[in-house]
C-alpha cells in the first residue's frame, strides 16, 4: 500500500478563504444506469454517447495512491460517486484499501441504490462506513420522470432494507426537488422513513454542469420545505455534525428521527466547503460547480513521485479561491464559463 506523504511543511493547506481540505469525494465511474434530467438528461447522453474507456479512468491502485496523498494533506472523510460507483465491478476492494489508509476516519458512498442490495454485505465487510442513497420520490411515474424512465421505487427500497441489515446506519437517502415535478411527494418520502434509521435529506434543484436546463423557477427553496415538514411533525434544530457539514440538520420534536436540508441555491454554504472532489479520469476539481481541473493522471503514469504529485495537489488547494454558489447571480449575468457536469465528479 502506498504511504501517506507527509510534506516538509506539517500544516495542512488552507485555500485563499482560509478553508482546509478535509474531504475527497472520488467518482469511480462516469457511467450511470439512470439518466436523471438534472444530471444526465437522457437527449444528451444517449445510447450513442462516448463515455470512458477502462484504461482511460484510473486504476484502484492508482486512486488508492492519490488519495493517500490527500489524506497526507488533511483530508479524512472519503466517499465514493459516479456517476454510479456500483458499476464499477470489484469495488468492495477498494473500498478496503481507502479504509485501510491511515488517518481516514470515514469511507462512504453515494448510490442510486439499484445494485445496493447485491453489494451491501460486502462493502460493509470491506469496511463502508456510510451510504446515500439517491431517492426522488416514492411515486413510481414521479420516479421514473426524475430517474429518466429507469428504475423503480420498489427496488431501490430493497437496497435501503439490504444496507441497514448489514449494519450501514443510519443511512441517507438524498431528494433533488423540482417545483412542479416532485415537490407534492417530499411528504410522503419523509412520512415513510420516519422513525427508521433513514434521514430523508432535500437538496435545492441546482444549476450543476451546463446541460440540466436549469430553471431558478424550479427552485424549491429550504424554508418552504422546512415549513411544510413543520407543520405535519414539529422539528427541533440539530448541531451539525462536524465543521463543514452541508445540510441543515433537524429532529422530530417527537424523537422519531430527522430530516436534512441542502441549501446551497438559497443559503450558500461556500464559506464552510472542505471539499475537493477527483474525477474517474484522475482530475483533481475544487467546487463542484468548476470549469476546469488539474490532472493529476499525467503526471502519475509518466513516473512522478509521490512528493511531486503531493505538491501539485498541495499547490491546487492554496490556489483555490471557489464561491460559485455565494456568486451564483454576478456569474450568470456574466455569462460563465461551461461547468463541469455533475455526473462527472458527483454531487
Amino acid at each position: 500500500m502506498p504511504p501517506v506523504v507527509a510534506l516538509h511543511d506539517p500544516k495542512a493547506p488552507l485555500d485563499r478563504r482560509g478553508r482546509s481540505l478535509h474531504d475527497l469525494r472520488i467518482s469511480v465511474m462516469d457511467r450511470c444506469n439512470f439518466r436523471c434530467p438534472y444530471c444526465m438528461p437522457k437527449e444528451t447522453y444517449g445510447d450513442g454517447y462516448r463515455f470512458l474507456g477502462s484504461a482511460e479512468r484510473l486504476s484502484f491502485n492508482e486512486i488508492t495512491r492519490l488519495a493517500g496523498l490527500f489524506v497526507g494533506l488533511g483530508a479524512r472523510k472519503l466517499r465514493l460517486t459516479g456517476g454510479e460507483p456500483l458499476l464499477r465491478a470489484g469495488l468492495a476492494e477498494l473500498v478496503g484499501d481507502l479504509a485501510a489508509l491511515p488517518q481516514v476516519e470515514d469511507v462512504a458512498l453515494t448510490t442510486n441504490g439499484v445494485l445496493l442490495a447485491r453489494h451491501a454485505e460486502e462493502l460493509k465487510a470491506q469496511g463502508l462506513g456510510r451510504v446515500t442513497v439517491s431517492l426522488d420520490s416514492l411515486d413510481p411515474e414521479v420516479f421514473r420522470t426524475m430517474s429518466g424512465g429507469y428504475g423503480n421505487p420498489t427496488e431501490i427500497l430493497e437496497g435501503i432494507d439490504a444496507a441497514l441489515a448489514a449494519g450501514l446506519a443510519p443511512l441517507k437517502v438524498n431528494c433533488v426537488v423540482q417545483r412542479g415535478v416532485n415537490d407534492h411527494t417530499a411528504l410522503g418520502l419523509v412520512e415513510h422513513f420516519r422513525g427508521s434509521k433513514v434521514i430523508v435529506r432535500f437538496i435545492e434543484y441546482m444549476d450543476v454542469g451546463t446541460r440540466n436546463h436549469w430553471d431558478k423557477m424550479r427552485v424549491v427553496p429550504s424554508r418552504e420545505l422546512h415549513a411544510a415538514v413543520n407543520a405535519r411533525w414539529p422539528l427541533v434544530p440539530l448541531a451539525a455534525g462536524y465543521r463543514g457539514e452541508v445540510a441543515e440538520r433537524y429532529g422530530f420534536a417527537d424523537g422519531h428521527g430527522e430530516v436534512g436540508f441542502i441549501s446551497s441555491v438559497s443559503q450558500p454554504f461556500c464559506g464552510a466547503c472542505t471539499r475537493a472532489r477527483l474525477s474517474s479520469e484522475g482530475v483533481l476539481y475544487t467546487c463542484l460547480f468548476a470549469t476546469h481541473g488539474l490532472d493529476l493522471r499525467t503526471p502519475l503514469r509518466a513516473g512522478a513521485d509521490d512528493l511531486t504529485l503531493a505538491q501539485l495537489i498541495r499547490d491546487a488547494w492554496l490556489g483555490r479561491n471557489d464561491r460559485y454558489s455565494e456568486a451564483r447571480a454576478e456569474l450568470h449575468a456574466a455569462g460563465s464559463e461551461r461547468k463541469i457536469e455533475m455526473y462527472y465528479i458527483g454531487g
